[in-house]
């Protein structure tokens, strides 16, 4: 039975759900991706809100749902049960990175006193000063967190086709994304990705550009918002602490439902 803690986390979070509440701008558009039975990577999955959305929009979708937090793991759990989705979306307790094994889950705590859950992020050791810098803290939580890579995940689960990876995982996404390599080479998978420029240089040795480099690399397309309307980019908007970017390989654009990537793909 979950604590009455998780309990009352959950039902804020499935509360949100319902009502569409909370989301990033650029989550209406994951309708524009999805179809038929897609098989789906939520990468940084706190309380589900994404695999909900993923749920609502390809009802046939299978989704492997990512949190390494242990607090918030339940919560994730307890909100699939209450959306009714459990069934279609697997939950798994761990981190992703480049390589297997075990690391550091750093939790900042605010000003306010309370813990920033939303800002965690792995780290192979406690880190020294201010956490995060891109966030004003009093401290940390730290636990260890298991951590697995997106192959060999796939390739344990008999995953043999991936169709949509969406991460949010606080400047881990380079070496999360080096742990993929093989899954997007041989599936070519819609990605939405949000890119922590501070953090990949503050706590990840990296920078935004590596990150965009993986997909360029292999003759993706990019998108990002610019106030409502959805532009084309080479490059991650200059001077935002994160903001989300899809990536849209023109090999699958045909295969793509009617709706504005199909769009703007054939343009």
């Amino acid at each position: 039975m979950p604590s009455i803690r998780v309990l009352g986390h959950a039902f804020r979070a499935w509360r949100r759900n319902l009502r569409w509440a909370k989301h990033e701008p650029e989550t209406p558009y994951i309708a524009d991706l999805l179809s038929g039975a897609p098989v789906c990577l939520h990468v940084g999955a706190s309380d589900g809100r994404h695999s909900y959305v993923m749920t609502k929009v390809a009802p046939r979708a299978r989704i492997h749902a990512f949190e390494p937090s242990a607090f918030t793991f339940e919560v994730l759990k307890t909100c699939l049960v209450w959306h009714g989705i459990a069934d279609r979306v697997t939950p798994v307790h761990a981190a992703v990175s480049d390589r297997p094994g075990q690391l550091l889950l750093v939790t900042p705590k605010k000003t306010s006193g309370r813990m920033g859950r939303a800002y965690a992020f792995v780290a192979e050791e406690r880190p020294l000063g201010a956490v995060r810098p891109d966030l004003q803290d009093v401290g940390s939580e730290i636990q260890p967190t298991p951590v697995v890579t997106l192959d060999d995940y796939c390739a344990a689960n008999d995953l043999n086709k991936v169709d949509f990876i969406r991460m949010d995982i606080e400047g881990a996404e380079l070496r999360a994304l080096k742990g993929a390599e093989g899954v997007i080479e041989r599936d070519l998978p819609h990605v939405l990705v949000e890119i922590h420029p501070a953090m990949l240089e503050g706590r990840f040795g990296a920078c935004a550009e590596d990150v965009v480099d993986v997909f360029r690399s292999r003759g993706y397309r990019m998108f990002a918002l610019n106030g409502d309307r959805l532009e084309e980019r080479t490059t991650v908007v200059p001077d935002l602490p994160w903001k989300d970017y899809f990536f849209i390989h023109p090999s699958r654009a045909a295969r793509l439902p009617d709706g504005v990537f199909k769009a703007r793909m054939a343009a």
